[in-house]
């Protein structure tokens, strides 16, 4: 391993992908390159080799760029599990890897849905380190837990899997508990870092929304649930510091999903969160997700989501379930918001 001088010039012209938007970029004063074995949350300087499936990245602004062969993005290691996408891997090494995310997630894919085009590939220029060599990661520009504020009801928004409506159903209880005159803050818990929830929560009104990129992780695949618990500790905790009425989250991926369903069957878990809505693509997965949450003891508020669109679908959940399903514009409301917070025994741990 060594450490070459990194011009600043160079770093300033690089598209900065939104995953790396907590980094203080001066921090970063050489690359190291050679034989170096990546870490999560790493800094890197790459060179688009090849386009593929992403030929932009989202900008820290949020914005999305076209990217171009030949030219630097800045970006960060990380894993993913993407079911409609991507399943990919921290490489061992500096070699070439893939563009796992337009977000800025720099890994090696081992899996892809058959939609998928090819990665966009990658040549590593190097991992952005200070001048004492440490390398630079999103760990360090991490927020910590806001000690001693006092908890504030949280809401956790599931689903079945990725693209069931979870970051829609999200936005529109925001929406619905800002309408009652709630101060609402929102975070998304899990998942690969993205500036298209975080933008979407933050258009429905949430006084603050943070993401696990504020946490340290550019991806959450592969973390432990005490690492998750910890995650969702310290973005609640700054959301209470915001003097915030009450927390709304987002959980990604499937309920059946390793990270996912760790947290979910923690004792962390069952204690801290108010109840959950679930987000579903049709009404056989409502059901089984119900049937998942409400066997773990957790209060299952309603069912949204993808399914909603079908009048059908939600006559069938809700008769099997005797769950409310509920519309975006429905949770938009305030008068179906605001019971939610209320007790329901006939909800709430239900065998």
């Amino acid at each position: 391993m060594k450490c070459i001088e990194l011009d600043t010039d160079r770093l300033a012209r690089a598209k900065k992908a939104f995953s790396t938007r907590r980094v203080i970029d001066q921090d970063a004063t050489c690359l190291i390159t050679g034989d170096y074995r990546p870490q999560p949350g790493d800094l890197v300087l790459a060179k688009v080799k090849s386009l593929g499936q992403h030929t932009g990245v989202q900008l820290r602004i949020g914005r999305r760029a076209q990217i171009y062969v030949g030219e630097e993005i800045l970006v960060a290691y990380g894993s993913r599990y993407a079911p409609d996408q991507f399943e990919a891997w921290i490489p061992d090494d500096l070699g070439d890897c893939d563009l796992a995310a337009a977000g800025g997630l720099a890994s090696r894919v081992v899996n892809a849905h058959s939609r998928m085009k090819k990665p966009t590939r990658l040549s590593i220029q190097g991992v952005l380190a200070r001048e004492d060599g440490t390398p630079v990661n999103l760990g360090h520009y991490a927020l910590s837990e806001a000690i001693g504020k006092p908890p504030i009801p949280v809401i956790a928004v599931v689903g079945t899997s990725m693209n069931a409506g979870k970051t829609t159903t999200a936005a529109a209880l925001v929406r619905g508990l800002r309408a009652a005159g709630l101060k609402v803050g929102a975070a998304k818990v899990t998942g690969t870092g993205a500036c298209g929830d975080f933008f979407t929560l933050q258009d429905a009104g949430a006084e603050i929304v943070w993401d696990f990129t504020d946490a340290g992780h550019a991806t959450t695949y592969g973390l432990d649930a005490e690492e998750v618990i910890r995650i969702t500790q310290t973005l609640t905790s700054q959301i209470a510091l915001k003097e915030c009425d009450i927390a709304v989250i987002e959980i990604a991926d499937g309920v059946f999903q390793r990270e996912t369903s760790a947290f979910l069957e923690s004792g962390y878990a069952k204690q801290t969160m108010a109840g959950l809505v679930f987000a579903a693509g049709d009404a056989a997965g409502a059901i089984a997700g119900a049937h998942w949450i409400i066997q773990r003891g957790h209060r299952l508020l309603g069912i949204s989501g993808v399914l909603t669109q079908s009048a059908l679908q939600v006559r069938e959940a809700a008769a099997v379930t005797g769950v409310p399903v509920f519309g975006v514009k429905q949770l938009r409301q305030a008068e179906t918001a605001i019971p939610l917070l209320q007790p329901a025994p006939a909800l709430s741990r239900a065998s």
